[in-house]
Protein backbone atom coordinates (compact mmCIF):
# COMPACT_ATOMS: atom_id res chain seq x y z
CA UNK A 1 0.00 0.00 0.00
CA UNK A 2 1.15 3.48 -0.86
CA UNK A 3 2.72 5.38 2.19
CA UNK A 4 0.58 8.60 3.09
CA UNK A 5 2.77 11.19 4.65
CA UNK A 6 0.56 11.83 7.18
CA UNK A 7 -0.27 8.46 8.70
CA UNK A 8 1.73 6.95 11.85
CA UNK A 9 2.02 3.67 13.64
CA UNK A 10 2.23 4.19 17.33
CA UNK A 11 3.72 2.16 19.66
CA UNK A 12 1.65 1.39 22.26
CA UNK A 13 2.15 -0.01 25.78
CA UNK A 14 -0.27 1.77 27.79
CA UNK A 15 2.51 3.45 29.92
CA UNK A 16 3.81 7.31 30.56
CA UNK A 17 5.97 7.33 27.88
CA UNK A 18 3.78 5.87 24.98
CA UNK A 19 0.86 7.20 25.70
CA UNK A 20 2.63 11.21 25.77
CA UNK A 21 4.33 9.80 22.49
CA UNK A 22 0.78 8.89 20.84
CA UNK A 23 -0.80 12.37 22.00
CA UNK A 24 2.09 14.21 20.27
CA UNK A 25 1.29 12.52 17.10
CA UNK A 26 -2.28 12.59 17.46
CA UNK A 27 -2.51 15.80 18.64
CA UNK A 28 0.06 17.79 18.09
CA UNK A 29 1.36 16.60 15.14
CA UNK A 30 -2.29 15.63 13.42
CA UNK A 31 -1.41 12.48 12.34
CA UNK A 32 -3.70 9.70 11.37
CA UNK A 33 -2.32 7.20 14.02
CA UNK A 34 -2.45 3.22 14.24
CA UNK A 35 -1.27 2.33 17.27
CA UNK A 36 0.40 -1.35 17.94
CA UNK A 37 0.27 -3.27 21.46
CA UNK A 38 2.37 -6.51 22.28
CA UNK A 39 1.04 -9.32 24.20
CA UNK A 40 4.53 -10.69 24.65
CA UNK A 41 4.06 -12.93 27.74
CA UNK A 42 4.70 -9.94 30.24
CA UNK A 43 3.50 -10.44 33.61
CA UNK A 44 2.16 -7.07 34.06
CA UNK A 45 -0.46 -7.60 31.81
CA UNK A 46 -2.39 -4.84 33.27
CA UNK A 47 -0.49 -2.46 30.74
CA UNK A 48 -2.44 -4.14 27.53
CA UNK A 49 -6.22 -3.04 29.12
CA UNK A 50 -4.26 0.28 29.55
CA UNK A 51 -3.11 0.51 26.11
CA UNK A 52 -6.46 -0.57 24.70
CA UNK A 53 -7.84 2.53 26.95
CA UNK A 54 -5.50 5.20 25.90
CA UNK A 55 -5.89 3.79 21.91
CA UNK A 56 -9.92 4.46 22.27
CA UNK A 57 -9.77 7.86 23.89
CA UNK A 58 -7.20 9.23 21.29
CA UNK A 59 -9.21 7.73 18.23
CA UNK A 60 -6.85 5.67 16.76
CA UNK A 61 -7.68 4.21 13.59
CA UNK A 62 -7.08 0.68 14.64
CA UNK A 63 -5.26 -0.67 17.46
CA UNK A 64 -3.65 -4.35 17.16
CA UNK A 65 -2.25 -6.75 19.61
CA UNK A 66 0.33 -9.03 18.22
CA UNK A 67 0.95 -12.02 20.36
CA UNK A 68 5.05 -12.33 20.66
CA UNK A 69 6.54 -15.24 22.32
CA UNK A 70 9.04 -13.30 24.61
CA UNK A 71 8.05 -15.54 27.74
CA UNK A 72 9.26 -18.54 26.09
CA UNK A 73 12.96 -16.89 25.55
CA UNK A 74 12.91 -15.46 29.44
CA UNK A 75 15.75 -13.69 30.42
CA UNK A 76 14.25 -10.96 32.44
CA UNK A 77 12.24 -9.90 35.29
CA UNK A 78 9.01 -8.84 33.00
CA UNK A 79 8.63 -12.19 31.60
CA UNK A 80 10.68 -14.57 33.88
CA UNK A 81 10.67 -16.10 37.08
CA UNK A 82 13.02 -13.25 38.77
CA UNK A 83 12.28 -10.63 40.94
CA UNK A 84 11.84 -7.43 39.81
CA UNK A 85 14.39 -5.22 41.50
CA UNK A 86 13.41 -2.26 44.01
CA UNK A 87 14.37 0.45 45.56
CA UNK A 88 17.57 0.57 43.20
CA UNK A 89 18.62 -2.68 44.23
CA UNK A 90 20.17 -3.81 40.61
CA UNK A 91 23.02 -1.92 40.09
CA UNK A 92 24.20 -3.32 37.24
CA UNK A 93 24.39 -1.29 33.91
CA UNK A 94 21.72 -2.89 32.19
CA UNK A 95 19.16 -4.42 34.52
CA UNK A 96 16.77 -7.37 34.93
CA UNK A 97 14.39 -5.73 34.05
CA UNK A 98 15.38 -5.29 30.16
CA UNK A 99 13.87 -7.76 27.99
CA UNK A 100 16.11 -9.28 25.25
CA UNK A 101 15.17 -7.08 21.90
CA UNK A 102 12.28 -6.15 22.43
CA UNK A 103 12.32 -3.29 20.99
CA UNK A 104 14.13 -4.60 17.76
CA UNK A 105 11.60 -7.37 18.15
CA UNK A 106 8.22 -4.63 18.15
CA UNK A 107 9.94 -1.86 15.78
CA UNK A 108 10.22 -4.80 13.25
CA UNK A 109 6.75 -5.98 13.51
CA UNK A 110 5.61 -2.43 13.48
CA UNK A 111 6.98 -1.71 10.20
CA UNK A 112 5.11 -4.83 9.15
CA UNK A 113 2.01 -3.13 10.12
CA UNK A 114 2.91 0.19 8.84
CA UNK A 115 3.25 -1.33 5.54
CA UNK A 116 -0.07 -2.77 5.74
CA UNK A 117 -1.83 0.26 6.80
CA UNK A 118 0.21 2.84 4.43
CA UNK A 119 2.07 4.47 7.33
CA UNK A 120 5.43 6.13 6.73
CA UNK A 121 6.16 6.40 10.22
CA UNK A 122 6.82 4.53 13.20
CA UNK A 123 6.37 6.59 16.61
CA UNK A 124 8.30 5.11 19.75
CA UNK A 125 8.28 6.78 23.22
CA UNK A 126 12.17 6.26 23.64
CA UNK A 127 13.98 8.38 25.91
CA UNK A 128 17.68 8.62 26.98
CA UNK A 129 18.00 10.90 29.76
CA UNK A 130 15.27 8.76 32.63
CA UNK A 131 15.66 5.38 31.38
CA UNK A 132 16.80 2.22 32.65
CA UNK A 133 19.71 2.04 30.67
CA UNK A 134 18.28 0.08 27.92
CA UNK A 135 20.24 -0.34 25.28
CA UNK A 136 17.10 -0.27 22.91
CA UNK A 137 16.05 3.20 23.99
CA UNK A 138 18.74 4.62 22.18
CA UNK A 139 19.58 7.10 19.13
CA UNK A 140 21.84 4.79 17.67
CA UNK A 141 19.93 1.93 17.90
CA UNK A 142 17.06 4.25 16.53
CA UNK A 143 19.09 5.25 13.43
CA UNK A 144 20.13 2.37 12.66
CA UNK A 145 17.09 0.57 12.79
CA UNK A 146 15.70 2.95 10.42
CA UNK A 147 18.33 1.99 7.73
CA UNK A 148 17.85 -1.76 8.24
CA UNK A 149 13.93 -1.41 8.05
CA UNK A 150 14.46 0.53 4.76
CA UNK A 151 17.06 -1.96 3.31
CA UNK A 152 14.22 -5.16 4.13
CA UNK A 153 11.18 -4.03 3.24
CA UNK A 154 9.00 -3.40 0.33
CA UNK A 155 8.49 0.11 1.03
CA UNK A 156 12.21 1.21 1.58
CA UNK A 157 13.57 -0.20 -1.98
CA UNK A 158 10.82 1.08 -3.82
CA UNK A 159 11.63 4.59 -3.10
CA UNK A 160 9.04 4.91 0.61
CA UNK A 161 11.00 5.21 3.23
CA UNK A 162 10.42 4.86 6.74
CA UNK A 163 10.73 7.64 9.40
CA UNK A 164 11.10 6.39 12.96
CA UNK A 165 10.13 8.90 15.16
CA UNK A 166 10.98 9.47 18.65
CA UNK A 167 9.97 12.96 20.08
CA UNK A 168 10.69 12.00 23.50
CA UNK A 169 14.12 11.17 23.05
CA UNK A 170 15.74 13.67 24.88
CA UNK A 171 13.32 14.84 27.52
CA UNK A 172 13.41 13.81 30.93
CA UNK A 173 10.22 12.22 32.43
CA UNK A 174 9.15 15.79 34.18
CA UNK A 175 9.36 17.28 30.64
CA UNK A 176 7.65 14.04 29.08
CA UNK A 177 4.73 14.80 31.50
CA UNK A 178 4.60 18.78 31.06
CA UNK A 179 4.31 17.93 27.56
CA UNK A 180 1.20 15.34 27.97
CA UNK A 181 -0.26 17.28 30.30
CA UNK A 182 -0.51 20.18 27.51
CA UNK A 183 -2.32 18.07 25.08
CA UNK A 184 -4.61 17.04 27.93
CA UNK A 185 -3.85 13.21 28.87
CA UNK A 186 -5.01 11.84 31.82
CA UNK A 187 -1.94 9.98 33.16
CA UNK A 188 -4.83 7.68 35.58
CA UNK A 189 -5.34 6.00 32.48
CA UNK A 190 -1.51 5.10 31.99
CA UNK A 191 0.13 1.94 33.77
CA UNK A 192 3.75 1.99 34.66
CA UNK A 193 5.12 -0.30 37.02
CA UNK A 194 6.97 -3.16 36.61
CA UNK A 195 5.65 -4.75 39.29
CA UNK A 196 1.79 -3.69 40.10
CA UNK A 197 -0.53 -5.50 42.44
CA UNK A 198 -3.59 -7.80 41.64
CA UNK A 199 -6.10 -4.45 41.05
CA UNK A 200 -2.95 -3.06 38.64
CA UNK A 201 -1.52 -0.40 40.88
CA UNK A 202 2.14 0.61 41.10
CA UNK A 203 4.52 -0.57 43.72
CA UNK A 204 6.47 2.61 44.16
CA UNK A 205 9.55 0.77 44.06
CA UNK A 206 10.65 -0.58 40.76
CA UNK A 207 12.22 1.08 38.51
CA UNK A 208 10.01 2.97 36.20
CA UNK A 209 7.86 3.76 39.52
CA UNK A 210 10.76 5.80 40.77
CA UNK A 211 11.25 8.11 37.60
CA UNK A 212 7.34 8.44 37.55
CA UNK A 213 7.10 9.56 40.61
CA UNK A 214 10.28 11.75 40.38
CA UNK A 215 8.64 13.19 36.97
CA UNK A 216 5.37 14.44 38.60
CA UNK A 217 7.47 15.68 41.51
CA UNK A 218 9.54 18.15 39.97
CA UNK A 219 6.22 19.70 38.36
CA UNK A 220 4.79 19.93 41.76
CA UNK A 221 2.39 17.49 40.68
CA UNK A 222 0.60 14.63 41.96
CA UNK A 223 -0.20 11.35 40.15
CA UNK A 224 -3.41 10.48 39.17
CA UNK A 225 -2.78 7.03 39.57
CA UNK A 226 -1.21 6.90 43.00
CA UNK A 227 -4.40 8.80 44.11
CA UNK A 228 -6.57 6.10 42.82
Amino acid sequence: MKHELNRAVVLLSGGLDSTTALAWASKEKNWECYSIAFDYGQRHRVELIAAEKVAKHFGVKRHQVIEVGLAAIGGSALTDAIDVPKDHADKSNIPSTYVPARNLIFLSLASAFAETVGANKLVIGANVVDYSGYPDCRTEFLDAFTKTVDLGTKSGVEGEPFEVVAPLITLNKAEIIQLGLSLGVDYGMTRSCYDPDANGLPCGHCDSCYYRAQGFAKLGESDPLVNQ
